[in-house]
């Protein structure tokens, strides 16, 4: 039987909702195909602390491409100073797409941290709003929420690989943590951004770990 690891260590799962999986209103590639290795990794009780992120954003919000008239899904533009992407409308609060995934016992889970519900903000990182119109990132709560545990290092995982998951791993290191991603249960938005993601993360000193190595911890 695999042991507990380091109570030290949290894992963040984020954004696994039916809205970013194959059929979902913002699906990402092969999105689905993580589902059951999370629920093998959550039913192990391998992590003393579990925490899953869940974008809930209100109808209108301002990163649906739909709120900028004559503007189409995945154009870029720019918001409070910052680049922005426009997404198709997308787990929409107390819609199927935007629960947790059923597919996966979330029974092991800490705590939910719901993001993306201010209408004039977007949130990729489980960490950190993205910038606002006062030019700040308002905290999530989850770094307070993981020290006052003792914790120091963070595994993560989830969808977007090339967004949300790298925001949220980049936040960590940027807040004192130690941070990783479980490549094997994520995925991108596109393939096509996997050589930059691996890039980035390797440069600034990201791991970049397989479910396989905690097995064998």
């Amino acid at each position: 039987m695999n042991q507990p690891l380091s109570s030290r260590i949290a894992l963040i799962l984020v954004d696994v909702q039916p809205d970013f999986m194959p059929g979902g209103m913002l699906a990402c590639h092969e999105g689905d195909a993580i589902v059951p290795g999370i629920d093998a990794l959550l039913r192990q009780r391998r992590f003393r602390h579990v925490v899953a992120t869940q974008d809930w954003h209100p109808r209108g919000h301002v990163s649906f491409a739909g709120s900028h008239p004559g503007r189409a899904p995945f154009e870029q533009t720019a918001l409070y100073g910052q680049p922005q992407t426009l997404w198709p409308e997308h787990c929409v609060q107390d819609t199927p797409g935007a629960a947790l995934h059923p597919g996966i016992d979330w029974s092991a889970l800490d705590a939910v941290i719901r993001k993306g519900s201010d209408p004039g903000v977007d949130s990729y990182s489980g960490f950190r709003e993205n910038h606002g119109p006062h030019g700040s990132r308002p905290s999530t709560g989850l770094a307070g929420w993981l020290r006052e545990r003792g914790v120091d290092e963070v595994v993560v995982c989830g969808l977007a690989r090339d967004v949300c998951v790298l925001w949220t791993v980049q936040d960590a290191l940027d807040l004192g943590f130690r941070a990783s991603v479980l490549w094997d249960l994520s995925r991108p938005v596109t393939p096509a951004s996997d050589d930059a993601t691996r890039a980035t993360l390797q440069a600034q000193g990201i791991g970049i770990a397989m479910s396989t190595e905690l097995a064998a911890a």
